[in-house]
C-alpha cells in the first residue's frame, strides 16, 4: 500500500475547488483544511476526514482514498448548503486533477449526508472516492 499521495491529493482537491467558478461564486475563498481562528463565515467548506486502503498491484503502489468534503452553514434550512454541495459534486466528479506526486486514476462521488449539528448549525458531508497511483 502507498499513502504517499494523500497530501498531493488533498492539495489538488483544495486547489480545484478554489479555482472552480461555481463553487467560488457561492462561498468565495471560504474553503478550509483547518478552520481559521475567530468568527467563521455563515457558509463555508471544509476538507475533512479520509480513509485509504491498498490498491497496489504488480506495476506499483496505489490506494483508494475516501475523502470527505463538508459544507457548513448557520443559515436556517439546508437549501444554501445543498446548492454549494451540488457545485462541489459537479466540480469533483471525474475531475482531472494534477497531483504533485503520483497520478489520479479516477475521482467520483460516493455518498452524502445532510444533518443538523445543533439548533443553528447545518452540515452536508460528501464522500468522494479517488484512486491514485504512486509514480
Amino acid at each position: 500500500m502507498s499513502y504517499a499521495n494523500a497530501a498531493a491529493l488533498q492539495a489538488a482537491v483544495y486547489q480545484h475547488l478554489q479555482a472552480d467558478a461555481a463553487v467560488s461564486a457561492r462561498v468565495g475563498s471560504d474553503i478550509y483544511d483547518s478552520l481559521p481562528p475567530g468568527q467563521l463565515p455563515t457558509l463555508y467548506v471544509t476538507l475533512g476526514s479520509e480513509k485509504a486502503r491498498d490498491a497496489s498491484d504488480a506495476t506499483g503502489g496505489g490506494a483508494w482514498h475516501d475523502l470527505t468534503v463538508a459544507v457548513v452553514t448557520d443559515q436556517s434550512g439546508f437549501y444554501a448548503a445543498k446548492e454549494v454541495a451540488a457545485a462541489i459534486s459537479d466540480a469533483l466528479q471525474d475531475a482531472d486533477l494534477a497531483l504533485s506526486r503520483g497520478r489520479l486514476v479516477g475521482l467520483r462521488f460516493l455518498r452524502a449526508q445532510a444533518k443538523r449539528e445543533n439548533a443553528t448549525l447545518r452540515r452536508v458531508e460528501m464522500t468522494f472516492r479517488a484512486r491514485v497511483e504512486d509514480t
